[in-house]
């Protein structure tokens, strides 16, 4: 009777900190917050951060993501044991994993902007984030195992900080967007900057359960000068600007990439099947939008086997949907430099590119200077490290959309690095098999 007392004497304690805490000026607060700060620029050998793309590790982290959700209250138990939702079916969604002597202990997936959306833009208007260009990507399944979780951010912040690298550095992400507990919404404003999408609260997340949520926005472009200002005059240890943007850690693997894409795919017809199928009915529950979405994007004979049939059996092929044309060449995401020289009557002079898209036949590009649509000219397209593709182009079409200029051109006749790339895109199955 004495304990029982006394754990309401705490709980009652702590719930008196909180309300005190709460009526403090929103300044002092953040300011609390960020002295709350340790994060460490040599963390311990044994702690490895990488891309989730075995079975073990992919099975790990839902594991993980599934009881920290369950413990929140932001699902109910699933008889897998693991959280797996729609995205993480999608090459345009990346799961992160933090190792520790060899063990998964957190995890954190970033969602772009692909054929399903992302979950949050179902409930939060993202007007003004899309008119500032960029893709967006949403910030979800963040999770570290209990037995880390009092680490004072050892696990944490470098989860946290190879997420900033790999979507500013390779996965062309400008906007972050997260949908979090009110309860916990400070601490991404406090030390990370995000701002919120709007003042209300949604009462009712079905992605979360039912929960209440707060929606918020980051704007990687202009996040260095932010921090830099929030952490300025703080210690090593306590400077987030510091240690996200100057500070390199050994202990991140980062992605092997022939060419300039902006996937790291890594769900093989067996790895869909064993979580989508085999563990859970996911893609049984699809509705045929999405299921024929999916034949869309795995269009390789391989996954055909795995993907769901739609609810009116109409198919064709072996098994594809009926309804949905596939593009007579399919375009492929690539951000990648390049340039291209024309000569006109006034002379030759030369547009700086960046490559967005490519077909076997033609390319998109943002383009900052007038380039006239019917240009013809030789481009040199940087298709990755090692890889100069040399093409005769036309500009076929110009677009201006959201303060960029946007330029399709046409190839006559593509060249051999240009085709074994346009090749390794549509035959590859994973991110691995595109680093040959």
């Amino acid at each position: 009777m004495t304990h029982i007392r006394r754990s309401s004497f705490r709980k009652k304690f702590h719930q008196w900190l909180r309300d005190l805490f709460a009526h403090l000026p929103q300044s002092v607060r953040h300011r609390f917050y960020r002295s709350m700060v340790d994060c460490d620029p040599e963390p311990d050998a044994r702690l490895q951060l990488k891309i989730a793309e075995t079975r073990e590790e992919l099975e790990d982290c839902f594991r993980i993501l599934h009881d920290a959700y369950v413990g929140s209250g932001f699902m109910k138990p699933d008889p897998s044991g693991m959280r797996v939702t729609d995205y993480h079916a999608l090459p345009t969604t990346t799961t992160l994993c933090a190792k520790y002597d060899g063990r998964v202990v957190g995890t954190i997936s970033m969602i772009r902007e692909g054929v399903f959306g992302f979950p949050l833009q179902a409930v939060f208007d993202l007007e003004h984030v899309r008119a500032k260009g960029g893709n967006i990507a949403e910030i979800s399944a963040l999770a570290v195992h209990p037995d880390f979780r009092k680490t004072g951010g050892a696990i944490l912040f470098p989860l946290m900080k190879f997420m900033h690298e790999y979507c500013t550095e390779y996965f062309d992400t400008r906007h972050l967007v997260i949908a979090v507990n009110p309860d916990r919404i400070e601490l991404y404003e406090a030390l990370l900057f995000f701002q919120r999408l709007q003042e209300r609260t949604v009462d009712n997340y079905d992605f979360a359960n039912g929960a209440p949520a707060v929606g918020a926005t980051l704007d990687l472009k202009h996040a260095s000068e932010v921090f830099k200002a929030g952490y300025k005059g703080k210690a090593a240890r306590k400077n987030l600007h510091k240690y996200f943007f100057q500070t390199r850690i050994e202990n991140i693997k980062v992605p092997k990439r022939r060419y300039f894409t902006t996937n790291d795919a890594v769900m093989t017809p067996a790895l869909l099947d064993y979580f989508f199928n085999q563990r859970t009915q996911r893609f049984s529950e699809l509705d045929d939008r999405k299921k024929a979405l999916l034949w869309s994007i795995y269009s390789m004979v391989e996954y055909r086997r795995v993907l769901p049939m739609l609810s009116d059996a109409s198919s064709e092929s072996g098994g594809g949907p009926a309804q949905h044309p596939l593009r007579q060449h399919q375009r492929h995401s690539i951000r990648c430099p390049g340039e291209i020289t024309i000569t006109g009557p006034s002379g030759t002079q030369a547009f700086r590119l960046q490559v967005i898209e490519i077909s076997l036949l033609g390319f998109q590009a943002e383009c900052q200077l007038d380039l006239p649509v019917g240009s013809v000219g030789e481009a040199v397209i940087a298709l990755g490290e090692a890889e100069r593709a040399h093409v005769h182009a036309t500009a076929v079409r110009r677009k201006e959309s959201e303060g960029s200029t946007f330029v399709g051109f046409r190839l006559e006749e593509p060249d051999r690095v240009w085709r074994e790339c346009v090749a390794a895109l549509e035959t590859g199955l994973t991110a691995s098999d595109l680093a040959r």
